[in-house]
């Protein structure tokens, strides 16, 4: 049977998406060490582990996720077991190289790819269009929502990005608040708190933004931040139940449960020495 502890996993990213990947490998039992930039842009803080960042940590179901340096870990990593996910602050990945970890998962979500190659460790998963498969990386995973989400592609591309919102009680485009100024974000709500359609959900540089629709702020970014030209400042939850703000997405779980089974497969072929 395998020290899954062991097998370490970095994911570059400590977005909510990101973040449901690192969930279900943490409570599997592998190690896993999340990369993120010096200011995240996570709209949905309370479930994505980049709040590390600022915060110090954060616990989302149950996984607590703590701001470390890598030379706080480089000498446990495969030695001991982690209770928590250490987040660190890397832009460049540097950490890949020096921890040689079994996996890493590009996670950004950025409709392209901006480095990862299929060399950097034995098994190699990205997420999202932008990556091809046996190129790129070992799998990439399908994120567009529909029959195909969670889908491990071995062979080729996912779809292609619609720039559409995921449908959420018939809403897609109005529930998402997106800037088309750069500038200073200045705003009063907080996540989970309710709004109303024409309220003033924040502005950008003096230019206001008001909701489209009734619902809950599920995400937004902190007060101050510096954003620019079609930055994602928030959303809006039409089902106006706060407790969805605090849970992993149905839509993070699924691709979070799709790189652990490609992890799975992966390690029936391949094993690292000394499990």
């Amino acid at each position: 049977m395998f020290d899954f502890f062991k097998i370490i996993c970095v994911i570059k990213s400590g977005g909510d998406l990101a973040s449901g990947v690192a969930a279900s490998l943490f409570k599997a039992g592998f190690t896993v060490i999340m990369l993120e930039i010096e200011n995240p842009m996570a709209v949905r803080r309370t479930v994505a582990f980049s709040s590390a960042i600022s915060e110090g940590f954060i616990e989302i179901e149950g996984v607590m996720g703590k701001k470390t340096e890598l030379n706080e870990i480089i000498h446990r990593v495969g030695n001991e077991k982690f209770d928590f996910i250490p987040v660190i602050t890397d832009e460049k990945w540097q950490t890949i190289g020096r921890i040689r970890p079994f996996a890493t998962i590009d996670a950004i979500v950025n409709k392209q790819n901006h480095g990862t190659k299929i060399d950097e460790a034995p098994f190699v998963i990205a997420l999202g269009p932008g990556f091809t498969a046996k190129k790129d990386c070992h799998a990439v995973i399908e994120t567009n929502r529909g029959h195909n989400l969670g889908r491990i592609i071995y062979e080729g591309t996912a779809e292609t990005n619609t720039g559409r919102p995921g449908d959420i009680a018939g809403y897609t485009y109005e529930r998402v608040v997106r800037t088309d100024v750069a500038g200073i974000f200045r705003t009063e709500y907080k996540i989970g708190d309710k709004i109303k359609k024409g309220d003033l959900f924040g502005h950008v540089s003096l230019k206001p933004f008001k909701a489209q629709i009734d619902g809950v702020v599920r995400g937004i970014l902190p007060d101050r931040t510096i954003v620019k030209y079609y930055t994602k400042l928030g959303d809006i939850d039409p089902r106006n139940d706060a407790c969805y703000c605090y849970t992993i997405s149905d839509k993070s779980r699924a691709i979070g449960r799709a790189v652990l089974e490609a992890i799975l497969i992966r390690l029936k072929t391949y094993a690292p020495a000394g499990l």
